[in-house]
């Protein structure tokens, strides 16, 4: 089945924001121009590939090639601009707005592809928070994912929103501004006041 073309307009956005926040973190730790690469196109297509392996799809980066000239461009402006500082505070917005954009893409075509209710908000979380997972597992960082921002969290809130709005028949538009804004508030707070899910004390 073909993406929606509400899809394909997020999935671009969502692939450039993750492929420049993973090509930074790549630089910072001091890969090569082939590792960085590399870590800017897991980072923006993981997500993706799975979500659609799991809907019984191609990947999107097999339906719609241009989406490595997202991966290039990232690649090419993390390497011109000599970014091997450790992330700050404006890739960390982008990343959020990366999160909010892939959640909603996800959601919008897990329901296209007839998914239930808990499967499209599953799908689309993991095709938020896989590749930023990957990103920080490949660049042997402690993973952004499984300890602070409740970047997981933020995605879940978000993905639930739209999955509920659409069950209720509201329109995709609203669904898709409703689940993206709550995505990022949720974050930015996290981030913000420095919130995260309880852990276990020793």
């Amino acid at each position: 089945m073909n993406s929606t073309p509400l899809v394909n307009a997020l999935d671009i956005i969502a692939t450039l924001a993750f492929a420049l926040v993973g090509a930074r973190v790549a630089a910072a730790k001091g890969l090569d121009y082939a590792g960085i690469l590399l870590v800017a196109a897991m980072a923006s297509l993981t997500g993706g590939t799975f979500r659609n392996i799991f809907l019984g799809d191609r990947p999107p980066w097999i339906l719609h090639g241009w989406l490595f000239l997202a991966v290039l461009l990232a690649f090419l402006v993390t390497i011109s601009a000599k970014m091997t500082q450790p992330v700050g505070r404006l890739m960390l917005s982008l990343d959020t707005l990366g999160l909010a954009v892939a959640t909603v893409s996800s959601a919008n075509y897990a329901i296209a592809l007839h998914a239930g209710f808990i499967g499209a908000v599953v799908l689309a979380v993991l095709g938020a928070v896989l590749g930023g997972l990957l990103r920080d597992l490949f660049c042997q960082v402690e993973p952004v994912l499984l300890h602070r921002e409740t970047i997981g969290t933020s995605c879940f809130a978000g993905a639930l929103l739209y999955v509920t709005l659409n069950h209720f028949n509201v329109s995709s538009a609203v669904c898709a501004i409703a689940g993206g804004f709550l995505v990022i508030l949720v974050r930015e707070l996290s981030i913000r006041f420095d919130l995260h899910l309880p852990k276990v004390n020793p």
